[in-house]
């Protein structure tokens, strides 16, 4: 799903104040957006420990930046730019360590499930899920995680990624093909549907 649409800076004072430095005014913005950006940040970067730094450098670098935001995009699009391009910096750079996952985040994440055995199974499949996830190249993973999993169009995901709608689709759409290929390898070709 889009981020919400945000006022301009013009028209928000609290934008136009966190803009001029005023730390109340972006500690307003950060408690507006952080819920959000943390979960764009777990889609994207799977249920890791660094998630925790990522929301940090994001931030930090929201608040550099901001006092060159003109209003062009939604602030909400802003903020969730720089989070996109904070997790493609940390995928491109995790591509050469071991897969880690944080137990708890993967906890919290199938805390749903009433029954032990099923948010068990729940934190296995999630586990598998984000292992096939970084196979992908960072940019097709991050494309494909906007529109399939977060819900975004891809002329939003192009927007988010700073490319066109038609290269967000393409990337999307080679991730889908490689995650289909590797999970059949995985599991076994499907069985054939019956009528």
């Amino acid at each position: 799903m889009a981020p919400p649409s945000e006022p301009r800076p013009e028209g928000d004072p609290t934008v136009a104040l966190a803009r001029a430095g005023d730390a109340a005014a972006f500690a307003r913005l950060y408690h507006q957006h952080v819920d959000r950006v943390y979960a764009r940040l777990t889609h994207l970067v799977g249920p890791i420990s660094e998630r925790d730094d990522l929301l940090q450098q994001t931030f930090l670098r929201v608040h550099r930046a901001l006092p060159q935001f003109r209003g062009e995009a939604d602030l909400a699009t802003f903020i969730h730019r720089i989070a996109v391009n904070v997790a493609l910096d940390h995928l491109r750079g995790q591509r050469r360590r071991p897969l880690v996952f944080d137990d708890d985040a993967l906890a919290a994440m199938t805390s749903g499930a009433s029954d032990p055995g099923a948010r068990a199974a729940g934190r296995e499949e999630l586990a598998r899920v984000f292992a096939l996830l970084a196979e992908l190249p960072p940019e097709q993973r991050v494309a494909f995680v906007l529109i399939a999993i977060d819900g975004l169009t891809a002329r939003e995901a192009g927007e988010l990624l700073g490319i066109t709608t038609d290269a967000a689709k393409q990337r999307a759409l080679t991730a889908r093909r490689a995650l289909t290929t590797r999970l059949a390898a995985a599991t076994g070709p499907r069985p054939p549907r019956t009528p």
